[in-house]
């Protein structure tokens, strides 16, 4: 593609827009990053390929209005950096193509209206107008396509790395018995040098930070093991994710809570113990849901047990019927302190009998009952009429992020 260079004070325009852009409001970047996931149910449903494709987007919108601020209105080169790079991987050891990455260009349209409402703001002359939308409507797509191109490129690079070795193998093991695939168990023992009969409890084990050491989810993985004293079975799904079986039935959640709590951004979603190859499936689809469950409502926790948050992620696959279903379950107590809160929900959970949730909460019965009876003027309705559905509400703030 010829580039003719933009006249000098179209080039001041642009290195203006390109000041701006590296500087983001977060409101654009909130648009942006929900307008790309909309696009893709495949990438929104996994929160770590969310994670990745939200770092990628800043690090592209840097990247091109850092070049337009060094030269204005000259092409941008690709952005080959780690973030975009990252992108390549998980796309591969998920499976999937780059036809994924198609969603990067709701993410041009975002940027490119944002970039229009700059535009209208700096200049009213009509030739600057035509002559600067022209120069970046051209650069923002060839810089998009050239990074697409550099991203297809690297993925076939991975799936091939993939398809040779023991991990492939693996993967693909666990992946014909995650499916219901017709192979046998001695084959499939043989393959992953691990026993499916008797009982299993999967985990997924997954980082907040993509960029981050990924040595310690292989030491998290290790850590459940060791809680579960037992080796576990432990496939690489992605590069910041493990998916993880232990045989048996017992795990020492205080031993596991300890490990963890030393590796801040690691998260542990665990399944119910269930038994023979079903179990290793159905045992892995419910460490999967507690893992959605804890993306979707930025859960504060690092360990979740499904037999925990089972009704919660029900209750909250729709977000939105979520949140109203708290706001009239819980009315002003949605707000109270998170003190109150637990007094709340202890009290419930042991089937509303003072004298065993005082004890629980290691506090004297009167005071409970004085904060059960703060509770009451602040829920639209008395506790003693809505127990169930207040005793869910306060379930579900437990787990939400702020």
């Amino acid at each position: 593609m010829s580039w003719k260079r933009p006249s000098e004070p179209v080039r001041e325009l642009i290195r203006q827009c390109a000041q701006i852009t590296v500087n983001p409001r977060a409101e654009w970047l909130e648009e942006l990053d929900a307008e790309v996931l909309a696009a893709s149910p495949a990438i929104a449903a996994d929160p770590e390929l969310a994670a990745a494709v939200s770092l990628s987007n800043r690090a592209n919108l840097y990247f091109w209005g850092a070049a337009n601020v060094r030269d204005p209105g000259a092409p941008v080169p690709p952005n080959t950096g780690p973030e975009p790079m990252s992108i390549a991987r998980e796309v591969a050891r998920r499976g999937l193509t780059a036809f994924t990455l198609d969603a990067y260009r709701v993410g041009e349209a975002v940027a490119w209206r944002r970039l229009m409402e700059i535009a209208f703001e700096l200049t009213s002359d009509p030739a600057e107008l035509h002559e600067l939308l022209d120069v970046c409507s051209r650069s923002i797509s060839a810089f998009i396509d050239g990074t697409l191109a550099g991203i297809a490129t690297q993925i076939d690079q991975e799936l091939d790395d993939l398809t040779r070795g023991t991990h492939a193998e693996r993967r693909e093991t666990v992946a014909l018995i995650l499916d219901g695939a017709p192979i046998t168990r001695k084959r499939a023992e043989t393959r992953l040098g691990y026993a499916l009969t008797g009982p299993h409890t999967a985990a997924v084990i997954w980082s907040d930070d993509p960029a981050g050491d990924m040595g310690r989810l292989d030491a998290a993985a290790e850590a459940l093991g060791q809680a579960a004293r037992v080796r576990p079975l432990t496939i690489l799904a992605s590069t910041a994710t493990r998916w993880v079986w232990v045989p048996g039935k017992s795990i020492n959640t205080v031993a596991l809570g300890s490990s963890i709590e030393s590796m801040p951004d690691i998260r542990v979603a665990i399944g119910p113990c269930a038994e023979g190859i079903d179990g290793f499936r159905r045992s892995h689809f419910d460490a999967i849901t507690t893992q959605q469950m804890m993306a979707r409502l930025q859960s504060p926790q690092r360990v979740a047990f499904f037999a925990d948050v089972e009704l919660v992620a029900l209750i909250t696959g729709d977000t939105d019927r979520a949140t109203e279903f708290v706001h009239h379950a819980l009315g002003e107590l949605e707000a109270a302190g998170n003190e109150l809160q637990e007094y709340v929900r202890v009290f419930v959970d042991e089937q509303c009998n003072a004298s065993r949730a005082a004890a629980r909460l290691f506090t004297h019965r009167n005071t409970l009952l004085r904060r059960l009876a703060r509770a009451d003027e602040l829920l639209p309705r008395p506790l003693a009429e809505r127990s169930v559905n207040v005793a869910v509400a306060l379930e579900v703030l437990r787990w939400r992020g702020k």
